[in-house]
């Protein structure tokens, strides 16, 4: 179409144009102030790639304290000075994630790490009368800076050794998230609640889909089963959130096939949730958030890392994570991740297989420059299971209650999800102000599925349910083609981050001679499996759609004072749709477009608290006529959002938020027109969160959250207004902790437990049955001695049996009962 020809030029001379100048020009960085200090530091000049830093503890010993920067190669001896009461290190050639700790011991005030301009790492111990002493002392492969308190505390003399060592996790807490803004901008200073679940927390709970991540994220509640692992659709705030209506990203990058997000933990670092309306970042999408997977990243540094995993129900997994340079400079980089997974269920004859295999290349093309190519394959081979009816689960039934193993569909079944994916990031500094970014994807999804099953009514004796059998081909192909500049500046003293992009996408799928028939009823107290399914013909399909969309945007990040702080952005959206059915030889075309702003500011008191106050919008495209044959237009969603942030100590960080968000031109019945639709439909969600997150004391973290949503129809012609939007409870809560020894014999022993509720839910819109609340409680024990690890998880400890969630009244999915998996692993 024209409008993609046009800007598919445009984004290929912009990405020819930044190639050109990452590989011809170089363009010298000019020294910058250390923003810690008001001193101005000196600049190093470094050859080769900086070393990553990946983690950093505080730990106890016999002669005071022991701060460890984990690496696997060695540092150059830093130069060391005294600000005030701080003995300052700067390790050149580095670089690492910022980290701090409070009081560690008595005459310590504060340890902090932080990464400078110039690849350097800043090691900052403050003393809390005088400033500490420091002998330097090189170990390979890393270095020991002994540190001894100054003479003006009173304390007796503590000494503290700065180690550079292995690989070490990231904590509970996430300072800053990409998610919210398109930028790395700390969480504090965004003005709509955000959450990450880290890795910590992901290995700590052996979690291997997205259902059971984001247990963690208060508000966000799984409407797919958890045994469908080729699934993961949820609601957000009340409103669904899935990869086909536009809600879930990969590394900023819209997830949309259209057939079911595929999660694989092999290759995700870290969960980032944006709650509330997206669309001035990632275009369309459902009003009620964003979640945005975060993959693992090539390394500077060597590093390798084997795991088995053997679980209830004959669950075993394997996976493998190995990243590295590929040359002596470190200017290129690597990293391969693997898995197999192979499991049955609680429900009769399911099982699956899901190998899964991903690799990742970076190239430094120049000093500020670098080009990440990667790819993944995950393929899901599962057969079918239908869920069971309202009436023998959650409502009574005349013949008692339906066995909650019971699969209602037949064990010929199958359905083989599989994604292969494959992209470049490419990303130029001009100078330190501004940095362009050019980045590609291509996707395809096909989805073969022979005889499936689908319930279709539960005769009148409460037993025999009336099923449907399908056979389909789906296929889907996404092209995800981004450019944005992100540039700081000044006016005057205002200062600006500024982002400027420009989005085109193409969605290609076709649903190829799909074949619905009647199958033999079965007795769901008494089943007799393995009936013909070759009934009547109820539906056939032959279709095939295109759409084409283009986003522009435009983010201002304004910093008024030093504590207040205003978000400005707008996007405009235009999309073109052409879907066509081969069965009747007939094609429409369908194009819209909507203008997506937000607005919000923070105020920031003191510097651990912000206040915040947002409004932003969202559209999604709505497919169809109204009966005198206008296209419908998109829906909107509109949210007003308060809250408060605070940072603890560096150590835990906390939100508030408080929303009001509506769905419009939502459709529904036109009563003046049978069979036809018109959009005066209106939902409205309320509610409150809190989401809390950080070390609590070392070796003791904790993750939680609670979310009150009052989601309901506000306006309708198909269902009663005031009814309570489907699968979406009033109240739900989570809790996740656990603590590690820090010292003695037992180092490294570990013991986590989680409490996640769920109140009430309707099943349906009709809100003609519920889903009753229920208390889940898991539990773990770990051990980390150096590079070995072992635990054992233990899920739905006291055996609770609970509906996960429901499509309708006759199809309600049954939650997984107890069950415990042992894990070990081995870094090297």
């Amino acid at each position: 179409m024209a409008m993609s020809q046009v800007w598919v030029t445009v984004q290929c001379v912009l990405a020819l144009s930044l190639l050109g100048a990452a590989i011809n020009v170089e363009i010298p960085a000019r020294a910058q102030e250390v923003p810690q200090l008001s001193e101005e530091q000196p600049a190093t000049t470094v050859e080769a790639s900086p070393v990553q830093i990946t983690g950093v503890r505080v730990e106890t010993t016999e002669a005071g304290l022991q701060v460890v920067l984990e690496t696997a190669s060695a540092l150059e001896v830093p130069e060391t000075r005294i600000v005030g009461n701080t003995l300052i290190a700067e390790i050149p050639n580095a670089a690492v994630e910022e980290f701090s700790q409070i009081d560690p011991i008595e005459g310590i005030a504060l340890v902090r790490v932080t990464s400078l301009p110039d690849s350097q790492v800043q090691v900052a111990i403050t003393g809390t009368d005088a400033p500490p002493a420091v002998e330097v002392r090189s170990l390979t492969p890393g270095l020991v800076l002994a540190v001894t308190l100054g003479e003006a505390d009173t304390a007796e003399d503590d000494a503290i050794e700065i180690l550079v060592t292995g690989e070490q996790e990231e904590g509970y807490r996430v300072p800053d998230a990409s998610v919210g803004t398109r930028t790395d901008t700390p969480l504090r200073d965004i003005p709509q609640s955000i959450q990450v679940i880290p890795q910590q927390v992901l290995e700590e709970q052996q979690v291997t889909t997205l259902n059971e991540a984001l247990r963690n994220a208060p508000g966000v509640i799984q409407t797919a089963p958890s045994y469908y692992n080729q699934f993961a659709t949820f609601t957000i705030r009340g409103f669904e959130a899935a990869d086909s209506t536009g809600n879930f990203t990969r590394n900023g990058f819209n997830y949309s096939f259209g057939g079911g997000v595929s999660g694989n933990f092999a290759n995700i670092e870290r969960i980032e949730v944006l709650r509330g309306p997206a669309s001035v970042l990632f275009g369309r999408g459902n009003p009620g958030g964003t979640i945005n997977i975060v993959t693992k990243q090539p390394l500077a540094e060597p590093f390798y890392s084997v795991e088995a995993t053997i679980g209830s129900y004959n669950f075993y997994r394997g996976a493998i994570d190995l990243t590295g340079p590929l040359n002596d400079e470190s200017t290129i980089r690597y990293r391969l991740n693997a898995s197999y997974e192979n499991a049955d269920s609680f429900v009769d004859f399911l099982n699956r297989e899901n190998p899964f295999l991903s690799s990742a290349f970076s190239f430094d093309l120049g000093r500020n420059t670098t080009l990440t190519l990667d790819a993944e394959y995950n393929k899901v081979n599962q057969n079918d299971d239908n869920a069971l009816p309202a009436i023998g689960t959650v409502l009574p039934n005349v013949n008692g209650e339906i066995p909650r193993n019971r699969n209602s569909g037949e064990e010929n079944t199958f359905y083989g999800p599989e994604v292969f994916r494959v992209g470049y990031n490419l990303e130029h500094r001009v100078n330190e102000n501004w940095l362009l970014r050019n980045a590609f994807y291509y996707g395809h999804f096909y989805n073969r599925g022979r005889s499936t099953y689908f319930n279709r009514e539960l005769d009148p004796d409460q037993r025999t349910i009336q099923r449907g059998t399908g056979d389909q081909d789906y296929k889907a192909r996404a092209y995800e083609l981004t450019t944005n500049i992100v540039g700081n500046f000044s006016t005057g003293s205002i200062q600006h981050q500024l982002l400027f992009g420009v989005d085109l996408s193409r969605l290609d799928n076709y649903l190829y001679k799909a074949q619905y028939r009647e199958a033999a009823p079965l007795d769901l107290f008494n089943p007799v499996y393995g009936l013909s399914a070759n009934g009547a013909i109820l539906e056939e399909s032959d279709s095939a759609g295109l759409t084409d969309s283009l986003g522009i945007y435009v983010q201002n990040q304004v910093t008024l004072t030093e504590n207040l702080k205003l978000l400005v952005g707008g996007r405009f959206d235009a999309f073109e749709q052409t879907n066509r059915d081969f069965l009747n030889d007939t094609e429409e075309f369908q194009s819209g477009n909507a203008f997506s702003p937000r607005v919000g500011i923070v105020y920031q008191p003191i510097e651990p608290i912000s206040l915040y106050a947002s409004y932003s919008r969202s559209f999604a495209p709505s497919i169809g006529r109204s009966v005198d044959g206008e296209q419908f237009q998109p829906e909107r969603g509109t949210q007003y959002e308060i809250g408060v942030k605070a940072d603890i100590n560096d150590r835990i960080s906390a939100t508030v938020a408080l929303y009001d968000l509506t769905r419009s031109n939502v459709t529904t019945d036109d009563l003046s027109s049978p069979g036809f639709s018109i959009q005066t439909g209106e939902q409205n969600s309320r509610g409150i969160e809190l989401n809390v997150a950080g070390e609590i004391l070392p070796g003791w973290n904790m993750i939680a959250g609670y979310a009150y949503t009052d989601a309901r129809i506000t306006e309708d012609n198909t269902f009663e207004v005031g009814n309570r939007l489907n699968n979406v409870p009033e109240h739900s809560f989570n809790l996740w902790t656990s603590y590690e020894l820090q010292q003695g014999e037992l180092q490294g022993l570990g013991l986590g437990v989680g409490f996640f509720f769920v109140g009430d839910r309707q099943g349906d819109l009709d809100n003609s049955f519920i889903l009753p609340s229920y208390f889940r409680t898991d539990a773990a024990i770990f051990y980390n001695r150096g590079q070995f690890r072992a635990a054992l998880n233990f899920r739905n400890l006291f055996n609770v049996a609970y509906f996960e969630s429901a499509y309708d009244d006759l199809n309600v999915f049954p939650a997984e009962p107890f069950t415990v998996q042992g894990t070990i692993s081995w870094e090297f």
